[in-house]
């Protein structure tokens, strides 16, 4: 709201006929040399209305040899606010030592003298002291002064990431801070400074004022009085409250609400009100969404108790409401009670009074986030904003901790939310919180002893955070693996020095307890051939991180290096190869398949409660075990923001009996026991045999056992499915028959299947955060099943995925960047062995096939 605010409260004095210099002609020492906020004539500063002086005209009061008197026609008043400045000098330190030309370190010299002269003949001086009541105008960040403060009202911004996705950086606004506040010492150039004089007589009525100069030469630009009882100055504590929008009040784009302001004080935010139903916040609903109220903001501000409300309709004046009124609730706002109250909550598992590390929410009573100390009041699910130790989903903030952590609470009813995975039972209840509430504990239970049994969780696919950032939110996700990757991003570097090919943090030997692990590996990319995760190398970093040109890489850089050469150089240092985030980018991937390596591709997902496992992203794997590639399938989160979940899609994989240790995880992972999951976990035999193993039937086939187990401790089972070669050849309905609609957290299963032709079987799961029918929630690797000596082998995925190898050719050869000759030479020979090999096999099958234009060679 850019309508200067006034209070009522003050009374602007009119100094013109005590105004004995103009402020342009002042000696440098006192004269800002930058252009002011603050310029002629009525102005309102932290809503204090003053009278400044006139351009090109006396229009300051200059204490330099003189007193100067100012009549106040016996004003009541508590306090007096000046609007004033000390001439700006050198601090010396030392004889012949200066810190900085001006910093306004330097404190206590007695500048003047305030004296006020009651109607009844009796004065009252007060002195005014250096960097006490009075500062230099230009001063470095640390020298604030300690009974003044800035003429400048606090800042309240947003970040850049919101100003963007508002369309507001194109347009040059200013005003973004990842800070969200700034002090008004901070908002740029030099200063005047507001102080409030204690009238010691504030019954008595007050004739004149006498300004008397005494150790050094100040400036007076304006004076107000106050009959307020609390000081004009101190600032508010920080309070909410829910505001009712009058008819022509809108939202923007990001459901905040900008045209409030309060004369006296700051407004931090004005967010959609969330009204949460309690039945849902008591059921066992997996995503408690909150519904977004249409007419209705909390409005969280920090304002002198004698503060008003203005609220903006779009047109003509504000709407006005008075804070101070105890009745406020009848017009349109109700106060919230405030978060005071400091209270230990600490979370531990069922059994154990040791603190475990979780995910934690809580709100009032009027649906408010009440965050833990250490935690974004506001949270900013873009790129960079609030990306620590934070998740944000939907219209819910959570904030990760240790095991315990200290938050503010009002008195009253509290409602909570903590978690710990998908093997844990998320605890969501209401707290009543009283002024004795000094601690709570959270007992969190630990239904699917899937850990015990030899399954670790990992996420393959996570950036931008620290790796005991990522350690902590790993924890509080039941993720025992989090893979921390590195990368380039045009001009960007993220983790790059976290990454040194040794360490894995949490490890044993490197001092950790052993059950949540961190490794950072890179994730190595270009625009066109595609992205590749290399996990867990040892020795240098593989570099190039990213080839090709923007977004990846910089501009101008040249296509320097195929995906394929990375794979092998990650093989050859012991690291382990994905394809990320399935289906795209859908280019060289194919060829690096073919080629023999990639240990596993990823599914991904930012947020399984806005979007789960893709189920292009499947099919796209199906191409490959339909060729006999038997990768095993892992899932990664890509997080790159607080609205990303760590863990949200996460790997399953089966150690077995050995013990856990990066290292080992990496071997399971290869050997293709996994499953991805954003919720249940399943199991499947063939056989006897787990994913990543082989079956082997007699010419003509047979008959084949599979058995199955999913379980679920949060998210309901809708449907699991026996997928054969990409199709389903059973399916069942968990519960059908006694809940169909409410689906089921167990189920198990067996089915005999007759195959003639070699092939592969997985267990597909089905269920949704969303209730989105088909979502699909998670899925096992696969077991090959190889009749006789027939491979699996089908002619359409063979001729796309030799299509899609032909693309990187004609990609090296037209439009990449291109590199020096040998290094050409080179890239392209990789592919082109990739495409022989496809087209071997293809004609090893008798298959005919469009042939591409892969043998052409382009000259210049």
């Amino acid at each position: 709201m850019n309508v200067p605010l006034r209070s009522p409260h003050f009374t602007a004095v009119d100094l013109s006929s005590s105004f004995n210099a103009d402020r342009d002609s002042l000696p440098d020492a006192l004269q800002p040399r930058q252009a002011p906020v603050w310029s002629f004539g009525p102005q309102s500063l932290q809503g204090i209305p003053f009278l400044l002086g006139a351009a090109q005209s006396p229009n300051v009061v200059l204490l330099d040899q003189a007193p100067v008197t100012i009549e106040l026609n016996d004003a009541q008043a508590t306090y007096l606010v000046f609007l004033h400045a000390v001439e700006t000098r050198v601090s010396v330190y030392l004889p012949g030592f200066a810190d900085q030309q001006a910093d306004g370190n330097e404190l206590g010299d007695h500048v003047s003298d305030y004296i006020l002269e009651y109607a009844d003949g009796t004065t009252a001086a007060t002195a005014i002291a250096r960097r006490f009541a009075i500062q230099q105008s230009r001063i470095e960040w640390g020298a604030s002064p300690f009974e003044a403060m800035p003429a400048r009202a606090p800042a309240v911004t947003i970040t850049p990431a919101e100003a963007r996705a508002m369309g507001r950086l194109a347009n040059g606004v200013t005003g973004t801070s990842f800070e969200r506040t700034a002090s008004g010492r901070d908002q740029g150039g030099e200063q005047l400074w507001l102080y409030a004089l204690p009238n010691p007589h504030p019954h008595k009525p007050i004739r004149r004022l006498t300004l008397a100069p005494r150790q050094e030469r100040s400036v007076v630009y304006g004076l107000a009085h106050t009959a307020l009882p609390d000081h004009p100055l101190r600032p508010g504590l920080r309070q909410k409250l829910r505001l009712e929008l009058p008819a022509g009040a809108s939202l923007n784009s990001l459901g905040q609400f900008e045209g409030v302001a309060v004369d006296l004080g700051s407004v931090m935010s004005a967010s959609q009100a969330l009204d949460y139903d309690p039945a849902v916040w008591a059921g066992r609903a997996p995503n408690a969404q909150p519904a977004a109220s249409p007419t209705a903001v909390v409005v969280e501000y920090a304002a002198h108790p004698a503060a008003r409300l203005f609220v903006s309709t779009g047109a003509g004046a504000p709407i006005c409401y008075d804070l101070s009124k105890q009745n406020a609730r009848s017009e349109g706002i109700i106060p919230i009670a405030p978060a005071r109250k400091p209270v230990r909550l600490r979370v531990v598992e069922r059994g154990s009074p040791r603190p475990v590390p979780a995910r934690l929410h809580l709100h009032g009573a009027a649906g408010e986030y009440l965050p833990p100390r250490g935690h974004h009041r506001l949270m900013s699910g873009y790129w960079f904003d609030d990306n620590y130790a934070e998740f944000r989903n939907g219209r819910n903030a959570y904030s990760y901790i240790p095991g315990e952590c200290v938050v503010d609470l009002p008195l009253g009813e509290v409602f909570v939310e903590a978690t710990r995975g998908y093997e844990v039972l998320p605890v969501r209840r209401s707290l009543t919180i009283t002024p004795q509430t000094d601690e709570i504990t959270l007992e969190l239970e630990r239904a699917l002893p899937w850990r015990q049994a030899g399954w670790v969780t990992a996420d393959t696919h996570v950036h931008f955070i620290s790796p005991q950032t990522a350690w902590l939110e790993g924890a509080a996700e039941g993720v025992n693996v989090v893979n921390l990757l590195a990368s380039q991003w045009g001009e960007l570097f993220t983790n790059v020095g976290d990454f040194d090919g040794r360490t894995t943090f949490g490890a044993k030997d490197f001092g950790g307890e052993g059950e949540f692990l961190v490794r950072v590996g890179t994730e190595n990319r270009m625009q066109v051939l595609g992205h590749i995760s290399l996990l867990g190398y040892d020795g240098p970093m593989i570099q190039p991180l990213c080839s090709g040109g923007p977004s990846e890489a910089a501009l101008g850089d040249p296509q320097e290096v195929a995906m394929a050469e990375w794979a092998a150089q990650c093989i050859a240092q012991n690291g382990l190869v994905v394809m990320p985030h399935a289906p795209n980018p859908q280019c060289e991937r194919a060829a690096d398949i073919v080629l023999g390596l990639v240990h596993a591709i990823e599914m991904m997902t930012f947020n399984p409660f806005d979007r789960q496992i893709d189920r292009y992203g499947l099919a796209d794997w199906y191409r490959y075990l339909n060729l006999g590639y038997q990768l095993p399938v892992v899932g990664g989160s890509d997080k790159m923001s607080a609205a990303s979940l760590l863990g949200g899609v996460r790997t399953y994989a089966h150690l077995g009996e050995r013990e856990f240790t990066y290292e080992n995880w990496k071997a399971a992972v290869r050997a293709g026991n996994t499953f991805v999951t954003v919720g249940p976990l399943a199991q499947l035999q063939v056989e006897g045999q787990l994913p990543g193993s082989q079956v082997r039937l007699p010419p003509g086939g047979g008959t084949l056992n599979v058995t199955w187990k999913v379980e679920s401790a949060s998210l309901p089972i809708e449907q699991v499915e026996i997928v054969v070669g990409g199709q389903v050849a059973e399916q069942v309905t968990p519960g059908a028959a006694s809940q169909p609609a409410a689906g089921a957290y167990t189920a198990a299963g067996s089915a005999q299947l007759r195959l003639t032709e070699s092939t592969w079987v997985a267990l597909r799961v089905r269920g949704s955060y969303r209730g989105q029918p088909g979502d699909v929630a998670a899925h096992t690797s696969a077991v090959q099943v190889l009749v006789g000596a027939q491979p699996i082998f089908s002619q359409p995925d063979a001729a796309s995925v030799l299509e899609q190898i032909e693309g990187a050719l004609r990609y090296v050869d037209t439009i990449a960047p291109r590199p020096e000759a040998g290094r050409y030479g080179q890239l392209r020979g990789t592919l082109l062995n990739a495409h022989r090999q496809l087209h071997q096999r293809l004609h090893q099958a008798g298959l005919e096939h469009h042939r591409g234009p892969v043998h052409n060679h382009f000259h210049e």
